[in-house]
């Protein structure tokens, strides 16, 4: 199984309980499982972290990070259109801008039976539009989903640390 993960799964873990600087051993996890090829990020919500200024976008920029966790595969257009019809018709510019990179997340795991998203949203069924959450797009469309709670669950994360 490859799990996708949307730009907020790693953010929300960085800027809550799994700092780089405070649980280093989940970012050697994470990078364990992107060379074994269970997790990547499409291109484009890998560029969402990447493009910040922290510590997070940093380590996103290393060589060895990008090489193993970043998604090489061109995004298939029709599938990002396909996805894009989950949120409305004539979008406009305002609204694109507000979906951001979550269509190519959606569409990279689109028509796979092996891949799942992983995101830290959660469902909001009564939203329209450019406000509908990855969660409800992937239930539209019959893509699997978990939250990063579930990743770390399924591919079973434990720390080190024993009490003294």
């Amino acid at each position: 199984m490859l799990y996708l993960l949307d730009a907020n799964a790693l953010i929300n873990a960085h800027n809550g309980w799994y700092a780089l600087n405070r649980v280093p051993e989940f970012w050697r996890w994470l990078l364990h499982h992107a060379e074994a090829g269970t997790v990547m990020m499409p291109a484009e919500t890998y560029g969402e972290v990447e493009t910040g200024n922290d510590d997070l976008a940093g380590w996103m920029k290393q060589a060895d990070t990008k090489r193993l966790l970043r998604l090489t595969e061109e995004a298939d257009p029709a599938k990002v259109q396909a996805v894009l019809t989950k949120y409305g018709d004539n979008l406009t510019e305002d609204e694109l801008i507000t979906i951001g990179q979550d269509p190519f997340l959606i569409a990279a795991v689109f028509g796979h039976a092996d891949r799942i998203v992983v995101t830290g949203e959660v469902s909001r069924s009564s939203k329209t539009r450019a406000k509908r959450k990855v969660p409800d797009i992937c239930n539209d469309l019959g893509v699997p989903w978990r939250s990063p709670v579930e990743l770390i669950r399924e591919l079973d994360f434990t720390t080190g640390w024993d009490q003294p």
